[in-house]
């Protein structure tokens, strides 16, 4: 039998402070109604607290999976960071989680693929324990939103929260396991959803941070028409390759961007709502951490075999969707 990666644990963290649609309403001219209706968004955790990064909340999701697995850390082969928001250049915020969590014999790299960041992380997780190189890897998704989001800036500000995810994949023979996978990416996003300031190309200056070129940019309505198509085109598309319908599918678990969007897939999948993991409400958009964190939300409710699609879609453009039969 062909190995294949397993989810055998997710973990994840939130911070303590919830920014309500109430308290937004007395930063921006917006209403928690407005908000409500064309989000699905009530509220939002931030991360509070100097010198408090990504990593902060990677460290916390990943001690949580490691206790609720029971697994020593220094057991650990390699940690995956997905993240937009890296503690810093470098190094990685992968290499200060696994040095938060002891994690001493693992080598850890990050990787960027905006709210995809979870999905294509996962994917490269599992072709490690695939090849039978390694026997167990930690995913994690970890986004501090709220460090690039202009909080005058109505459009954006409302979407966004803070948090991260985690889940162990370890190799097993059996039918269960992560099955399939479909990924893409277009670079025509560049013009529609980036943060231009900080990179190489425009290194941070008076001028830059004066532009606010070091926030969240987002032309809504283009993300919006790519994301309901992209989005719900891998879901079917994956479910076509397996032979799935609307009725083999436990849950469907997409990127918690918009309820709109959700929305979309579900109907293209043939899913109903009781089929759909939401927890939009009250995280936002957490970016790299929205797929563990529903993975966390609704583990209890899982039973071993059951069909899940994730599905994402992310600033590049990037794009994808798996298909994971449950192993525990």
């Amino acid at each position: 039998m062909a190995i294949k990666a397993a989810i055998k644990g997710v973990g994840g963290y939130v911070p303590d402070y919830i920014l309500t649609n109430k308290e937004l309403e007395t930063m921006v001219d917006t209403t928690d109604q407005w908000i409500l209706e064309r989000t699905g968004i009530s509220e939002r955790h931030i991360l509070k607290g100097e010198g408090l990064g990504s990593s902060y909340m990677g460290i916390r999701a990943v001690q949580q999976l490691l206790e609720k697995t029971n697994t020593d850390p220094l057991d650990i082969d390699l940690i995956i960071c997905a993240t937009v928001t890296p503690d810093m250049f470098f190094p990685a915020t992968s290499n200060i989680i696994a040095k938060g969590v002891g994690a001493d014999n693992s080598f850890s790299f990050d990787l960027g693929a905006a709210c995809s960041g979870f999905l294509f992380a996962l994917s490269t997780g599992t072709q490690f324990i695939e090849t039978g190189k390694y026997k167990k890897v930690i995913v994690v998704g970890a986004d501090k939103m709220s460090s690039i989001v202009d909080y005058t800036d109505r459009t954006t500000c409302v979407l966004f929260g803070d948090g991260a995810g985690a889940v162990l994949l370890e190799p097993t023979e059996a039918e269960e396991g992560i099955r399939d996978f479909v990924l893409k990416s277009d670079g025509i996003g560049e013009d529609y959803l980036y943060m231009k300031g900080g990179g190489s190309r425009m290194p941070s200056t008076h001028e830059s941070i004066d532009n606010k070129m070091h926030y969240i940019y987002q032309a809504g309505m283009h993300v919006f028409k790519y994301a309901v198509v992209s989005m719900a085109d891998v879901s079917a598309e994956i479910m076509e390759r397996n032979n799935l319908t609307g009725d083999d599918i436990a849950y469907l678990v997409p990127h918690q961007a918009n309820k709109r969007i959700i929305d979309a897939t579900a109907n293209r999948m043939g899913v109903g709502e009781d089929k759909v993991m939401m927890n939009i409400h009250k995280y936002g958009n957490t970016t790299a951490a929205t797929i563990p964190l529903c993975l966390m939300d609704y583990e209890n409710k899982l039973k071993k075999g059951d069909n899940l699609v994730l599905a994402a879609f992310g600033g590049g453009f990037t794009w994808g969707a798996a298909y994971v039969k449950w192993a525990y």
